[in-house]
């Protein structure tokens, strides 16, 4: 029995025992890989798929799986090709073939630990996602995706830097090299780094959030997405805007959403027919109707008579409205204009219009006696 397994097959130094090694690693990895689902799928199902446990498990469901059957793979690399079999997978092995086996070992699990922070980072954003839905402060809408996509490109170039390593690389030089690349590419990219540095501006001024109503410079519309290069804008003409954040830097921001109250402003023109106490009866009728309605801010009111216009006498109306949304807005100023009509009807006042009057002061001969009953006396 002992001369079969060490028969040598093919030619080779393999024997009949080290392949059946091999087979029974191969064997033990899929084994273990099959029972470690199971386990993480009982856990799941315990687990609220809403909380960071369930984020955990979710995420380690494949890695954890592929990384026994990698490490499995490697016993057998050992059991065939390893001159210094015990030493392969110690962090500690004096030989340089052993050193090198024990680093590109942790080289082909560093693929799967990178899939695994990235799994559990698109969970734990997803989480966070969810509860700034739920919250008013849109801050942490746009922060979501910002962080998602900040922590990838980290995982990327950290898992990368320790291949690098665990290959026998030098990491310092290519970060050198990293840092004189880099060099050149923020010469060749200044206005995409200015777009980034415009990004860390927005999140730390927070001049406006997603969802909020803006005007910045010639464009108006709603913030739908804050980006690390662009914030994007939906008008009222549902057209959508791609505004760089470097240009947000620089440029004036009208935040409509952040108003506590909307402003009327208007000026109510009547006929130069009314008299001073009619007058001063429709300013008193408006004070009145702004000072009961509850929709009309009571903290600052204007109601005066201002000025002899061209073809009126102007009365000035300057008040608040408690709400800031332009439909409830839109309708209580309505209300307010029918009311302040009704008002004006009743003590007998009517609202001027442009208008103009001729006087002749003499006309040719011949001219009609009907004519000549219209010139002033």
């Amino acid at each position: 029995m002992q001369e079969f397994l060490d028969t040598e097959l093919f030619g080779t130094d393999i024997s009949v025992a080290e392949i059946g090694y091999v087979l029974l690693a191969i064997v033990v990895g899929v084994v273990l890989s099959s029972l470690i689902n199971l386990i993480l799928l009982r856990i799941s199902k315990r687990a609220d798929s809403s909380s960071i446990r369930g984020a955990v498990v979710t995420s380690l469901d494949g890695p954890l799986r592929w990384s026994i059957i990698v490490a499995s793979l490697w016993i057998a690399y050992v059991i065939i090709a390893a001159d210094n079999a015990e030493g392969v997978l110690r962090a500690e092995a004096t030989d340089a073939d052993a050193r090198f086996n024990y680093g590109l070992f942790l080289a082909s699990e560093m693929p799967l630990l990178m899939w695994f922070a990235s799994r559990l980072t698109d969970r734990l954003t997803a989480l966070w996602g969810t509860q700034a839905k739920s919250t008013d402060d849109t801050f942490d809408d746009q922060l979501v995706p910002v962080v998602k996509t900040l922590s990838k490109i980290s995982i990327l170039i950290v898992g990368v830097l320790v291949i690098v390593q665990n290959l026998g690389g030098e990491v310092g030089s290519v970060l050198a090299g990293l840092g004189i690349g880099g060099a050149a590419i923020a010469l060749a990219s200044k206005d995409t780094i200015a777009n980034l540095f415009g990004s860390i501006v927005i999140f730390i001024d927070r001049p406006f959030q997603i969802g909020d109503w803006v005007e910045i410079g010639d464009q108006e519309g709603t913030v739908e997405a804050v980006g690390l290069r662009v914030t994007r804008i939906r008008t009222f003409a549902n057209s959508l805007i791609t505004v760089p954040n470097s240009a947000l830097t620089t440029t004036a921001i009208n935040n409509w959403s952040r108003m506590r109250k909307r402003r009327i402003k208007l000026t109510l023109g009547v006929t130069y027919s009314a008299t001073p106490e009619q007058l001063q009866e429709g300013v008193k009728q408006i004070r009145e109707v702004l000072e009961g309605d509850t929709r009309v801010s009571q903290d600052f009111m204007l109601v005066n008579f201002t000025n002899f216009g061209a073809s009126s006498l102007d009365i000035f109306v300057y008040a608040f409205t408690t709400t800031t949304r332009w439909d409830e807005y839109m309708q209580v100023r309505q209300e307010l204009l029918l009311e302040f009509m009704r008002r004006f009807r009743s003590v007998g006042l009517s609202f001027a219009f442009p208008s103009q009057s001729l006087y002749v002061e003499s006309l040719p001969p011949g001219a009609p006696d009907a004519m000549q009953r219209e010139l002033p006396h």
